[in-house]
């Protein structure tokens, strides 16, 4: 049997209710856990732990870079159920789904961190 379960990356942001409601309310998230200024949210095999740091402790503000990669079956499929949700958040915030050139259909979405979340698949080669 396999030792490793998955991946959760931790995620430094500033202001963990407005994280929170991004990760539940925008990207169907469930918050497993919760204590002061953390939480662990968890969504099929995907998790994050959230820190809330501020001032001189915490991290700087995302900076629209690939920061967290989320592989999936069926982008078009979590796209459709995420839209009417997504299309609450700023113009610009939002990216996709669209085939990449380097073999993965993505769709990116803007943290209010700043920190981009990419989910993607790869493009099968047998179509087109």
């Amino acid at each position: 049997m396999s030792n490793f379960i998955q991946v959760t990356p931790f995620m430094v942001v500033d202001d963990i209710e407005r994280a929170l409601t991004f990760f539940t309310n925008i990207l169907g998230f469930e918050t497993r856990f919760r204590m002061y200024n953390y939480a662990y949210v968890h969504r099929e095999t995907a998790g994050f732990r959230i820190l809330e740091q501020r001032g001189p402790e915490g991290a700087p503000p995302g900076n629209r870079r690939f920061a967290y990669y989320i592989d999936v079956r069926d982008v078009d499929g979590l796209y459709a159920e995420l839209k009417p949700k997504l299309d609450t958040l700023p113009e610009g915030d939002v990216h996709g789904p669209a085939d990449k050139s380097y073999g993965q259909r993505e769709l990116l979405v803007l943290a209010p961190d700043g920190n981009v979340l990419a989910f993607g698949q790869a493009i099968d080669k047998g179509k087109g």
